[in-house]
């Protein structure tokens, strides 16, 4: 559900992959079709992504000219007791969830009960200024609600349950962050309001409506809803870790958080022939496709580079959709390349990690055959912080509520025993800077002096300059 935000990593494999396992699977699931050599190259890009980054498992399906030819796990999906990662373990996807809830708004569209230039008004009066928003702009992240989940980690009161109402209540009732159409900020509030919206129009429960018309149609028989039930033990677990401590589970969210932005969880096979229709184009009407293709235009002209569900990119003169997801315990990468019918689906089990995306930034150059692009004053705060964490210290003045219940006697303890020994950092930079639920959300580098080891930090920080959020993670 949080959109994971660390997009400017560079790849350096520098260490052995972890080892691959062969695993047995239901007929469908486990695909290998594929030449050796392009096995091994896929291979050891994911084994030596998960042993840079430390994340326990990966799950990979991959697309070549329309059908899925690749499917495979790597490292651990379960720590205690182990488990090997499978292709039949469902893990949660995140924010992908999004293009699900995009597709219901435009096949209600097809049937003529809606039209995604409607305003909110028409069907959720009591928004504010929903007489000024419409669908398209919910679904393209250009209303102007805030963003009620932009964190990378689950705050206290996102542990217990809630309801689509509450969301929107809260969060769908607070002044805008912008003028309607005037700006792109990520929101999963908008997801929650759409996925209302498919439910007042459709008359049925929004899982219920994508069962009949989206996952049945397309077979995708194993698809969960992790906002109702937990994931199950023949399923991927996740898990946190703080800073470079240990991994340790994840305790999710509480029920309804998820609705609608990041409620679905699938094994990457089914994911991957999600994939397959939105390059034949062959669930919904062309039309629709148009629509979820085409990036928004803001109110100025300006290139939002996001469609309706989808980020639109291109990689070296091949256009491709993109989006990744996260919830607690799980980051998923998605990219679809429908000229070269070549999609690659990326799951892994933990949290707060770079690992998906960087998966699938290595593949997609191999299976396009191209070269990879390079990855294109609050550092002094975080330098500040980060040394006071490798003393076992923590000013908890400079922090909110939500990060402060975070930073727990043992989060501070892992924090302090794996970070101490790298030394004094001989650097730490800022690399990328974007607006978010009311919030800044930066990226920093940081490197040592006697050390390979680099980090990464992300932070949120609120308009008083509080700290909504401070991570650390292995950069590469």
């Amino acid at each position: 559900m949080r959109r994971f935000g660390i997009f400017l990593l560079s790849c350096s494999f520098g260490v052995l992959p972890l080892p691959l396992y062969a695993s047995s699977t239901p007929a469908g699931l486990a695909v290998d079709t594929i030449p050796p050599e392009l096995k091994l190259k896929i291979d050891t890009a994911a084994g030596q992504i998960l042993s840079d980054t430390g994340v326990p498992s990966a799950s990979i399906a991959i697309v070549e000219h329309g059908s899925i030819v690749y499917t495979h796990g790597y490292g651990k999906a379960r720590l205690d007791p182990p488990e090997i990662a499978a292709p039949k373990m469902r893990y949660s996807i995140g924010s992908i969830s999004k293009q699900f809830t995009a597709a219901a708004i435009l096949m209600l569209e097809q049937q003529g009960k809606l039209s995604i230039d409607d305003p909110v008004s028409k069907y959720l009066p009591d928004l504010t200024r929903a007489n000024e928003v419409t669908i398209r702009m919910l679904l393209s992240h250009t209303s102007g609600y805030q963003d009620y989940y932009a964190e990378d980690y689950t705050m206290p009161p996102m542990r217990v349950a809630t309801t689509a109402q509450h969301i929107l209540d809260v969060w769908g009732k607070k002044p805008l962050d912008f003028d309607p159409g005037t700006k792109w900020q990520y929101s999963n509030t908008n997801y929650v309001i759409a996925g209302q919206i498919v439910e007042k129009v459709s008359g049925m429960p929004l899982m219920k409506f994508l069962r009949a018309h989206v996952f049945r149609p397309l077979d995708m028989k194993a698809v969960w809803n992790s906002d109702v039930e937990k994931l199950g033990d023949t399923d991927a677990q996740g898990y946190v870790r703080y800073a470079l401590g240990p991994l340790r589970p994840a305790v999710g969210e509480g029920k309804g958080w998820m609705f609608a932005a990041g409620e679905l969880a699938m094994p990457a096979y089914d994911l991957a022939q999600w994939d397959i229709s939105m390059m034949d184009r062959s669930l919904l009407a062309t039309k629709s496709y148009d629509e979820m293709a085409d990036a928004v235009k803001l109110k100025d002209g300006s290139d939002t580079h996001y469609g309706l569900g989808v980020f639109v990119r291109e990689l070296s003169g091949h256009p491709y959709y993109e989006h990744s997801g996260e919830v607690s315990g799980f980051v998923s990468e998605n990219e679809v390349f429908p000229q070269d019918k070549i999609a690659i689906a990326v799951l892994t089990n933990q949290d707060a990690s770079p690992a998906a995306e960087r998966i699938a930034r290595q593949l997609g150059p191999i299976l396009l055959g191209v070269e990879e692009a390079p990855a294109n004053k609050a550092e002094e705060q975080a330098l500040t912080v980060f040394k006071g964490f490798q003393q076992g210290r923590i000013d908890r003045s400079l922090f909110t509520e939500n990060c402060n219940a975070y930073f727990s006697q043992q989060a501070v303890d892992d924090f302090h025993s794996s970070l101490a020994p790298l030394g004094t950092p001989s650097g730490l930079k800022q690399v990328g800077e974007d607006e978010r639920g009311g919030m800044t959300f930066r990226i920093y580098r940081v490197e040592f002096p006697h050390s390979s080891q680099r980090l990464t930090i992300t932070t949120y920080t609120m308009p008083d300059g509080k700290l909504e959020q401070y991570l650390v993670m292995p950069a590469d």
